[in-house]
């Protein structure tokens, strides 16, 4: 009994603070330049622009003229295996490159998240057969197979009141038979393959994959390690890729959306 007293007396708190203060959420019309993130944060890398004999990143320039610049040849950037640590932009063969504020980055391929210019190919939508048997919402089961702990504490945070993903009608559940599709971080241990292969399984069909972070695309920072698989296995197929180290919410936000083909709830 004093247990329900307890959550009637934190529903009725929250209750007044909400119509007190009104909604926190961020809006879903966000686009990739009224995002409201800190200026440290760190999006879609790009490489330099030209504008007459200067080369410049989104307006800053980089210290080479555009002659310099067009003698480089681009590497290419792979976001599926990049930490978005500041290191990164500095060792591309000299190339002047710098980290935008676009946080637009999930794709619906590996390739696609290999670049040379610093745009990509934003996820699409699945197919019309598959939307129409998920509607309008998505329940998703989360699995860890060895990671850090960063990207569950970012999907954890799509929870909150700040995003607040139910709005759009997707939530995480506790069991893979309630599920439409599972959300798989970490580089995959070894101890953890069958327990992830075993829980895609239990997932009814049709379903869907979303990797997420660095370590589950590309096995991140342990890549080199001989204990951990490198990223999901070849066994289950990704229908959504989310770069990152971890993925900032409004990342994963925006390609579970375009993804369930709501993309028309973002500003682009």
């Amino acid at each position: 009994m004093a247990f329900c007293r307890k959550v009637v007396a934190e529903t009725l708190v929250f209750d007044y603070l909400r119509a007190r203060f009104g909604h926190r959420f961020t809006r879903a019309s966000l686009g990739p330049n009224d995002s409201g993130l800190p200026v440290r944060f760190r999006g879609r890398p790009v490489f330099a622009q030209l504008h007459g004999d200067v080369a410049t990143v989104d307006g800053t320039p980089v210290g080479e003229t555009a002659s310099e610049h067009r003698r480089r040849d681009l590497p290419i950037i792979d976001l599926g295996r990049s930490v978005f640590a500041p290191e990164e932009t500095q060792r591309l063969d000299g190339q002047a490159a710098a980290f935008t504020q676009d946080y637009r980055m999930a794709a619906s391929s590996r390739n696609a998240l290999l670049t040379s210019g610093g745009e990509i190919e934003l996820a699409h939508a699945l197919d019309r057969k598959m939307r129409r048997l998920l509607g309008r919402s998505l329940r998703l089961r989360l699995v860890a197979a060895g990671s850090c702990g960063g990207c569950e504490a970012e999907l954890a945070a799509l929870s909150n009141v700040v995003f607040d993903m139910a709005r759009f009608g997707i939530q995480f559940v506790a069991s893979p038979r309630h599920a439409d599709g599972i959300v798989i971080a970490g580089a995959v241990s070894e101890n953890m393959r069958d327990a992830l292969e075993k829980t895609y399984e239990a997932v009814p069909d049709p379903k869907i994959v979303v990797a997420v972070g660095a370590c589950a695309i590309s096995g991140g920072v342990f890549a080199e390690s001989k204990r951990v698989l490198g990223g999901v296995p070849s066994s289950i197929p990704v229908d959504l890729w989310i770069p990152g180290c971890p993925p900032h919410p409004l990342t994963m936000l925006d390609g579970l959306l375009r993804l369930l083909g709501r993309a028309d709830h973002l500003k682009e």
